[in-house]
């Protein structure tokens, strides 16, 4: 399916090397501020070709919106965005169009509907996370009204991490200290809050480009202000629905949540959550 979420469903469409991306919003609430530019700073941010730590492919990354919003609000109705593609060199795939790419969704896609879209893997390409951006930006909006703060950064790619594998030990910041986390984070061009660390991250990277190879690595992601109670027994837990979405993101293929597979070697007494009243 190309649609996610229950109350705020957002619907993913179009392909890498398509006239455009864009998503579907529904079941936003009315009322909630959005201009053009809240969209356009979050997809800046994500858009390829500004440093040699990101996809080359140069695209603007310009958003429209299309339905939803009125002077500045959203009306209740479904929300569309759409970003045009720009930067289109489909010549490039040529010599690949009859040879499935490993790592890549060629041969499944191939399988499962008997033809594929070559071309930047189509549907399946990393392109179609612009579309979940824009999206993000709106759901942040909400989310923020209501005192929710969710930061994300690299912790670790390939042999570099971060200081203790985990930037925060005390969970419970304040709003206000997660937002300035958040600056910090984007001003590293690998989005790692520890300058020394951004530093080894940049220079890993540009060493295993020069031997035309690859990394992996590591996201944390951490939210503040979430209410309990969240979530609907039992297979729409927050948890699973959080493992869900993170797990569709293409290269994606483990999720931790909490302490994670580190439980797996402690006892009952020290793994369990402790109340405090």
């Amino acid at each position: 399916m190309n649609t996610f979420g229950s109350y705020f469903r957002t619907t993913t469409w179009g392909e890498s090397h398509g006239s455009a991306i864009g998503t579907v919003i529904d079941g936003c609430p009315p009322g909630i501020d959005i201009k053009r530019e809240d969209i356009q700073d979050e997809l800046s941010r994500r858009r390829p070709g500004q440093t040699v730590f990101t996809s080359q492919r140069n695209e603007e990354d310009r958003v429209d919106i299309l339905s939803g919003v009125f002077n500045g609000k959203t009306t209740g109705t479904p929300i569309s965005l759409i970003i045009y593609n720009k930067d289109i060199r489909s010549s490039d795939y040529e010599k690949l169009k009859n040879i499935p790419r490993p790592g890549q969704a060629d041969f499944t896609y191939l399988k499962k509907y008997g033809i594929r879209d070559y071309r930047g893997s189509g549907r399946a390409s990393g392109r179609e996370t612009a579309s979940r951006v824009a999206a993000g930006a709106i759901a942040k909006k909400i989310l923020f009204k209501e005192g929710i703060v969710t930061v994300g950064f690299s912790a670790k790619i390939g042999e570099v991490g971060i200081r203790n594998g985990s930037l925060i030990t005390d969970y419970n910041i304040s709003r206000e200290e997660a937002l300035k986390l958040r600056e910090l984070i984007y001003k590293s061009p690998v989005r790692c809050p520890e300058i020394e660390t951004s530093h080894k991250m940049e220079k890993t990277i540009q060493n295993i480009s020069k031997e035309e190879d690859s990394l992996g690595g590591i996201i944390e992601i951490l939210s503040y202000g979430v209410p309990p109670g969240l979530g609907s027994p039992v297979f729409d837990k927050l948890d699973a629905l959080i493992a869900h979405a993170v797990m569709s993101v293409g290269a994606v293929k483990g999720v931790e949540i909490g302490e994670g597979f580190e439980i797996a070697s402690k006892k009952g007494s020290t793994a369990n959550d402790v109340f405090e009243f």
